[in-house]
């Protein structure tokens, strides 16, 4: 009896190894390759699996994890095999590298790529180290296209790097069956004494500007002075014209009224003279001549009164003028 216990104690535990080893638990978005006798037979999807064992073997992949060091100020990459594949969008940051612009400066680059595996098949079959495989095709592509690049148009010009790398990386990873989403530029370091002449550059740029925005507002500042100036100059002559215009309108009405009060004057003087022998203007030319004489006879200083040759022609009118005076008496 006991070598019967025995035999079947062994089958048991060779069907308890059978069954542990045959059962597969896969994960949600994760997958796994299993060959049958070294052969790709078929993937497995997510749940509850069977595989005959011995005969049937999940096949390994390398890759690529992070993990986190005991301080947890940088995370550790590490590549390991493993017979899951992940099918959900993967990130690798890659270290920095050394890469030479066009114009021959050596900048360091840190680049982050976003893939997903979409052909789990062609992963494992079609590359032998796929982290390792895209890693280097970025590294690759990325001094490419850096090289085509001087060092202003590589700082200014992440999103056109991007989108070169992201459309290469995309079509050489095809046949991989690996889809690449993006690439992204982390850090772009120029050396040191790049880094000091941009710094003098741009704080040049900004004296200049500061300068020039200084010298435009002085500049606006005496235009608006010299607009203040000129309209205060207009107003002021627009002013003195007003004036002049509205003296001159006064004058002019002054001498239209003293040429009325003249001219009514005359009529009254024409009219009392009813002889008809002393002319009215004579009259007026001969009062005007008597209070010229009083006026010159006025000062002090005035001696003697010369008279003009024509003054005998007045001085008659003055004759007319007393017998007019005459004549309303009597």
């Amino acid at each position: 009896m006991e070598p019967l216990i025995v035999t079947l104690l062994f089958l048991i535990l060779v069907i308890v190894a059978f069954a542990i080893t045959g059962f597969k638990i896969v994960r949600h978005s994760e997958t796994m390759v299993i060959e049958r006798l070294g052969r790709y037979h078929r993937l497995l999807d997510s749940g509850i699996n069977i595989i005959w064992p011995i005969i049937d073997r999940p096949r390994a992949i390398n890759w690529r994890y992070a993990d986190s060091t005991i301080d947890g100020s940088r995370p550790i990459v590490i590549d390991r095999l493993t017979n899951r594949i992940d099918l959900r969008e993967t990130v690798y940051d890659f270290p920095k590298q050394n890469v030479i612009t066009a114009d021959n400066v050596s900048i360091e680059i840190n680049a982050l790529v976003y893939f997903q595996v979409t052909d789990s098949m062609k992963a494992v079959y079609e590359i032998n180290n796929l982290p390792n495989a895209i890693e280097k095709l970025t590294q690759t592509t990325l001094r490419n296209v850096i090289g085509e690049m001087d060092l202003d148009a590589t700082l200014t010009s992440r999103d056109t790097i991007n989108k070169k790398l992201g459309t290469i990386l995309d079509d050489a990873t095809n046949k991989w069956g690996v889809k690449v989403n993006r690439v992204e530029i982390q850090d772009i370091i120029p050396p040191r004494d790049i880094q000091e002449a941009m710094e003098k550059q741009m704080r040049a740029e900004r004296d200049r500007r500061a300068i020039i925005l200084e010298a435009e507002g002085r500049k606006r500042a005496q235009i608006l002075d010299a607009e203040g100036v000129r309209e205060s100059e207009i107003n002021r002559a627009e002013g003195e014209k007003q004036a002049a215009i509205l003296r001159a309108d006064g004058e002019a009405g002054a001498i239209q009224r003293l040429a009325e009060a003249e001219g009514l004057a005359l009529a009254r003087v024409r009219e009392s003279l009813t002889d008809g022998k002393t002319d009215a203007a004579s009259y007026l030319i001969a009062m005007r001549y008597i209070e010229t004489l009083k006026e010159m006879t006025s000062g002090k200083d005035n001696k003697t009164v010369y008279l003009p040759y024509e003054a005998t022609g007045v001085l008659g009118a003055l004759g007319g003028v007393r017998e007019i005076f005459q004549n309303k008496t009597g």
